[in-house]
C-alpha cells in the first residue's frame, strides 16, 4: 500500500509540475476516495505535504524577487487567525472532534473543488473583469486582502484545498496590475505558513499520518521535477480544462456522498 501512496504522490506531483495547481485538490480526494483514508487524516497529512513542497517554491520565488511580502503579510493576517479559530471550533463542537467531522470535511472538500474548477475555467475572464473594476483605494484593497485570507484560512483548514488556485484567483481580482508571476510567487509564499499552521493543528488533534506523508513525498518530488520539465511541451489550454473537469466530477461525488 505504501507503494500505491508513492505512485499517487508521483501522479499529483507531475500534475502540479505541469499546471501549477492540483496539489490539495487532487491529493486529498485521492486519499479519501481511492485509498479509503479518513477525511480528517487525509486533510491533515496533505496540509503538511503542501507546506513542505511549497517551501522550496517559496525559496525559488524569493530569490527571483517574485514575492510581494506586503501582500503575503496581509493575507496571513487574515488566514492564520482564521485557521486557528476554525480548527478550535471544529475540534470543540463537532461530535467526535475532527475525527467525527468526516461528513463536514467531505462536504467542504467538495465545495472547495468546485470553486477551484471554476477558478481554473474562468481565470482569464476574472482577470479581465478585475482590470476594469479594481478598487483604486489602497486601504480598501488591503482590507479585502485580509478578508480573502480569512476565507482561505477557513476553507484550507477544513478541506486542504484553496491555497493554490483560489488564492491566485483572489490576488488577481485584488491586484490586477501585479504581474502574474509575482501573483503566483506571493500565493505560494502565503500558502506555506497557512498550510503549516493548519497541518500542525491537525497533528496536535491527531489527524496526521507521518508514514503516509513520507510515502507521498517520495513520489511527489520526482513527479514535480518531471512535470515541470515537460510542461513546456504540453499546451496549458489542453491541461486546464481537463483538470477542471476532473475536479467537478470529484467535487460532485464528495458532496453527494
Amino acid at each position: 500500500m505504501d507503494f500505491g501512496y508513492t505512485v499517487a504522490g508521483f501522479f499529483v506531483g507531475a500534475i502540479v509540475g505541469l499546471t501549477g495547481v492540483g496539489g490539495g485538490s487532487l491529493m486529498t480526494p485521492l486519499l479519501v476516495l481511492v485509498f479509503g483514508i479518513h477525511p480528517a487524516t487525509a486533510v491533515g497529512t496533505d496540509l503538511l505535504y503542501a507546506a513542505l513542497t511549497k517551501s522550496g517554491g517559496t525559496v525559488v520565488h524569493s530569490l527571483k524577487k517574485t514575492v510581494d511580502w506586503r501582500i503575503t503579510g496581509l493575507m496571513a493576517a487574515g488566514s492564520l487567525p482564521a485557521t486557528a479559530l476554525t480548527l478550535w471550533l471544529v475540534s470543540s463542537y463537532a461530535p467526535g472532534g475532527l475525527a467525527g467531522a468526516s461528513k463536514l470535511i467531505s462536504g467542504a472538500l467538495g465545495v472547495a473543488l468546485l470553486l477551484t474548477a471554476a477558478a481554473l475555467i474562468f481565470r482569464k475572464r476574472l482577470q479581465a473583469f478585475a482590470g476594469d473594476h479594481a478598487s483604486r483605494n489602497p486601504r480598501t484593497t488591503a482590507q479585502l486582502t485580509v478578508l480573502a485570507g480569512v476565507l482561505l484560512g477557513v476553507l484550507v483548514s477544513i478541506s486542504s484545498v484553496g491555497a493554490g488556485a483560489l488564492g491566485v484567483t483572489a490576488l488577481i481580482l485584488l491586484y490586477p496590475q501585479v504581474p502574474i508571476i509575482r501573483i503566483v510567487g506571493t500565493d505560494i509564499a502565503h500558502a506555506v505558513p497557512l498550510t503549516l499552521l493548519a497541518g500542525l493543528g491537525h497533528w496536535v488533534l491527531g489527524s496526521v499520518d507521518w508514514a503516509l506523508l513520507g510515502s507521498l513525498l517520495l513520489g511527489s518530488l520526482p513527479g514535480i521535477f518531471i512535470g515541470s520539465h515537460i510542461s513546456v511541451k504540453v499546451p496549458e489550454r489542453v491541461l486546464r480544462p481537463i483538470l477542471a473537469s476532473l475536479l467537478v466530477i470529484i467535487g460532485g461525488k464528495l458532496i453527494a456522498s
